[in-house]
């Protein structure tokens, strides 16, 4: 039987958690937000299917967000509550409270970027991002988007911060890509170039890798001292890029002991 890439993230979520104790319990939690994505981009592409005579939209980023979104909302909150750590636990408890206005305040508010919330890792961040990124994911397949234009160092469909990078192999070597953090896009991208501010200069770009994960490395920059993490599935073929860059949690605390920042922290808010 053939995965789904959500199923394929939720097996080796499942599989690292047992075998990396330091990213079991973000792992764990992860499995858990990604069931529910993967049930709610099931109800979004059978809507999107329902509607299949609609013309496309050009700009499908560009729409307002739905208000019955909302309606599933609840069940996310009811997902973080049970399976989040405390502090989340918390704040679903406290938005569950805030009433369905309040959200659909917040899902907005993140949907068209305007979220001063998202710029820092937290709750203001991760409730948004999580629960729309299978209707982000949806958004972009549904309307057939395709890139041909010049490399971009942002999402060239919904305009947000590349999450990490991934080496796929091509003849002998590797082509680098990156990988949206809100709806998953990969795109093309010049390896020897950081994705933050375009330095060029080799020597300004160190490369730091981990024992405990060696097809995951960082990729810094000396000029704008940001990082991103690039899974290599040229030394690693079971990987799954998303999910091995939650796991290697080692190489964050490296990078940020350097005084680097990440370019974008991932779903897990690292």
């Amino acid at each position: 039987m053939v995965q789904s890439e959500w199923q394929r993230r939720i097996a080796r979520a499942e599989e690292l958690s047992a075998q990396y104790s330091f990213a079991a319990e973000i792992l764990r939690f992860y499995v858990a937000i990604a069931r529910f994505q993967e049930e709610f981009y099931a109800e979004l592409e059978t809507s999107s299917a329902e509607a299949n005579g609609v013309a496309p939209d050009s700009e499908p980023f560009a729409r307002a967000l739905p208000p019955e979104l909302t309606v599933r909302f609840g069940t996310f909150l009811s997902v973080v509550e049970q399976n989040g750590p405390r502090p989340l636990q918390e704040a679903a408890r406290e938005l569950r409270g805030a009433g369905r206005n309040s959200h659909l305040q917040l899902l907005t508010a993140f949907w068209n970027g305007s979220d001063p919330g998202a710029l820092q890792p937290g709750p203001g961040d991760f409730f948004p991002r999580a629960f729309l990124q299978p209707y982000a994911a949806s958004t972009r397949t549904s309307a057939n988007m395709l890139w041909n234009g010049p490399t971009p160092y942002l999402c060239p469909f919904c305009k947000r911060k590349p999450g990490l990078g991934v080496l796929r192999p091509v003849g002998e070597g590797g082509q680098r890509s990156l990988v949206c953090s809100f709806c998953l896009a990969e795109w093309e991208f010049r390896r020897i170039v950081c994705p933050g501010c375009g330095e060029e200069n080799h020597a300004k770009l160190p490369v730091c890798t981990a024992e405990e994960l060696k097809h995951v490395r960082v990729e810094a920059c000396d000029s704008c001292r940001t990082y991103i993490k690039t899974v290599d599935l040229t030394k690693s073929g079971r990987a799954e890029p998303i999910v091995d860059e939650m796991a290697s949690i080692p190489l964050d605390l490296w990078a940020q002991k350097q005084g680097y920042t990440k370019l974008q922290f991932n779903l897990m808010q690292f």
